[in-house]
C-alpha cells in the first residue's frame, strides 16, 4: 500500500495534502464511533504534506515514505505534541522532544495525523485501562480492539491511517493486529531506539510497526531501525531495506511447533492454526515440533518483572516536575486558611488521582517484589528463570529457523468482560509475552475469520525468529500472506 501510494504520489495522481485530506476526513467521520485517536494533529499533518508536495513540484525526488499518512501511539513523544500516554497524570504534557523514531520518521518526510489510544502506560490487554476511553474493534463495536496498542491497530484497520506506530512489552502490537485483522511487528530488543517512549518496563518495551501488509511493515522497519547514541541498549542495524528480502520463496525453511499451545486452543482457533500449518507444507517448508521445558514459567516470570519495572519507571511521575500536580486549593479541597500541602502529600494526592487502578496495581506488585526480604523470593528468581527460558530458545533455534504459535487463545472478547478479573486478562497474554522475555523479533500475521456471536473475527498467528532475524521473520509472514 505505501509503495503504490508513492507511486501515485511521483506520477502526481494525487497530492500529498489531498492524500492527508482524506484520512482526517475518514478520522472524522468514522471515529467518533471508534475512538482510535485521543489527539488529531490537522495542522502538522497538512504542513508536513506540503513540504512534500513542494519538493515534487520542484522535481525533487521523494523517499518511499514521504507523504505516507501515519498514526504516532500516544506514549512516543512528538515535540510540541500533547503525549499523554492516555493517564491523566499525563493530561497536559506536552513533549518539548521527538523521540528518535519520530526523529527518524520526520527525516523521511512521513506524515502524522495524531495520536492513538491505548492502555494507560501500555498497561493493558484492551484498551480499556485509557482515562480517555475504550477503542472499539473495527469488526464489533462491542467488542475490544485489544491492547495496549489497540487505538494504532484499530486506526490502520479502519483506514485512518496507513501505517502506525506502537509499543510491544508483552504482546501489545501483535495482540490488537490479530484482533483487528493486521500485521504487527515487534522487532528483536534493540533493534530500534526506545528514547522518547515513555517507559514501562525498559527490558521488554519495544517499538514497531502496525500496517495492512508485511511489506508495508518492513518499510517501516527499514526507517526506524538502528542504533541511537540516547539508547545504550540500542543495536547496531540500521542501513537495512527489509522489503528486499521478501521473496516469498520459503522451501526448506524449518518452523518449529509447540504442540502444548496448540492443544490449549479452542476447536475453532486450532482448525485454523492447522491450517496455516498445512500452507507452509505445501510452501515447501518443514514443520517440527519443538520442546520449551521452561516455557510454562513465562506468566509468572513476566508478571513479576514487569511490576518491577514499572514501579522503578513511574516513581519519576510524582507531581512535581511534569504533569498533574494536587497542590492548589481546587484540587485539594484545601480550606483558604488552611497551610499548603507537604511534599509526601502533593506526592501521594499525585500519584492517587492521576493513576488509574491498573496503573496502581502494578506499582504496588512491583514494590512489594522488590522490598527487603522479598527480592530474592521473586524478583531475583524470575531473572534466573528468565534465563532459562532464554537457553531454551536458543536450543530450540539449533533445530528450527523460526517458531510458529497463536498469538492469542481467542478472537476479540467482549468489552467488560475481562476487566474486573486482572488475571483473567493476564491470561490473555500467554502466546504473546514470551517473545519480549527473551528478546526475539516476532510478527503477527491475519490468519482467517472465526464466526463469533454472528460477526466474523479476524484472527491471527505469531513468527519468532532468531534474534536480529527480521529478514526471514517478515519473508516467512510474506509467503503466506501472498498465498493464503
Amino acid at each position: 500500500m505505501i509503495r503504490e501510494l508513492h507511486q501515485k504520489l511521483i506520477n502526481k495522481e494525487i497530492t500529498a495534502e489531498k492524500l492527508a485530506l482524506d484520512y482526517l476526513a475518514c478520522i472524522e467521520k468514522k471515529d467518533k464511533d471508534f475512538f482510535a485517536y485521543i489527539s488529531v494533529t490537522k495542522d502538522l499533518a497538512l504542513e508536513q504534506a506540503r513540504k512534500v508536495d513542494e519538493k515534487i513540484a520542484r522535481g525533487e525526488s521523494i523517499e518511499l515514505l514521504e507523504g505516507i499518512p501515519g498514526a504516532i501511539k500516544d506514549n512516543l513523544c512528538i515535540s510540541g505534541v500533547r503525549t499523554t500516554a492516555s493517564s491523566k497524570i499525563l493530561d497536559n504534557y506536552v513533549a518539548p522532544y521527538d523521540a528518535t523514531v519520530i526523529k527518524k520518521l520526520k527525516e523521511n518526510g512521513a506524515v502524522f495525523l495524531g495520536k492513538t489510544n491505548l492502555d494507560e502506560f501500555a498497561m493493558g490487554s484492551s484498551t480499556e485501562n485509557s482515562a480517555y476511553g475504550v477503542t472499539k474493534n473495527p469488526y464489533d463495536l462491542t467488542r475490544v480492539s485489544g491492547g495496549s496498542s489497540g487505538g494504532s491497530a484499530a486506526a490502520v484497520a479502519l483506514d485512518e491511517a496507513v501505517w502506525a506506530l506502537g509499543t510491544d512489552t508483552g504482546g501489545s502490537i501483535r495482540q490488537p493486529a490479530s484482533f483487528c485483522g493486521v500485521v504487527g511487528l515487534k522487532p528483536t530488543y534493540g533493534r530500534v531506539s526506545r528514547y522518547g517512549a515513555i517507559a514501562m518496563a525498559s527490558s521488554f518495551d519495544q517499538i514497531g510497526p502496525l500496517t495492512k501488509t508485511v511489506e508495508d511493515a518492513a518499510i517501516i522497519l527499514s526507517v526506524i531501525a538502528g542504533q541511537d547514541k540516547m539508547d545504550a541498549t540500542s543495536a547496531h542495524s540500521s542501513g537495512k531495506d527489509y522489503a528486499k528480502y521478501l521473496t516469498g520463496e520459503i522451501g526448506g525453511m524449518r518452523i518449529g511447533i509447540v504442540k502444548e499451545y496448540i492443544d490449549g486452543l479452542g476447536e475453532k482457533e486450532k482448525k485454523a492454526i492447522s491450517e496455516i500449518i498445512e500452507t507452509y507444507k505445501k510452501l515447501g517448508a518443514e514443520i517440527k515440533e519443538i520442546n520449551l521445558p521452561h516455557i510454562k514459567y513465562s506468566l509468572p516470570v513476566y508478571y513479576i518483572i514487569v511490576p518491577c519495572e514499572v514501579s522503578s519507571n513511574l516513581a519519576r511521575f510524582d507531581g512535581i516536575k511534569y504533569g498533574l500536580s494536587i497542590d492548589d486549593e481546587e484540587n485539594s479541597g484545601l480550606g483558604e486558611n488552611r497551610m499548603p500541602k507537604k511534599l509526601l502529600e502533593t506526592y501521594l494526592d499525585s500519584r492517587h488521582y492521576g493513576f488509574g487502578k491498573e496503573v496502581q496495581r502494578r506499582i504496588m506488585l512491583g514494590t512489594y517484589a522488590l522490598s527487603s526480604g522479598y527480592y530474592d523470593a521473586y524478583y531475583l528468581r524470575a531473572q534466573k528463570v528468565r534465563t532459562l527460558i532464554r537457553e531454551d530458545f536458543e536450543k530450540a533455534f539449533l533445530e528450527v529457523d523460526l517458531i510458529l504459535t497463536p498469538i492469542t487463545p481467542t478472537a476479540a472478547f467482549k468489552i467488560g468482560e475481562k476487566i474486573e478479573d486482572p488475571l483473567e486478562m493476564y491470561l490473555a497474554d500467554i502466546f504473546s509475552i514470551t517473545a519480549n522475555i527473551v528478546g526475539v523479533p516476532a510478527i503477527s500475521v491475519p490468519g482467517t475469520k472465526i464466526e463469533t456471536d454472528g460477526h466474523d473475527l479476524p484472527i491471527g498467528f505469531q513468527l519468532m525468529g532468531k534474534w536480529f532475524d527480521e529478514e526471514n521473520v517478515l519473508n516467512v509472514a510474506h509467503a503466506y500472506e501472498i498465498n493464503k
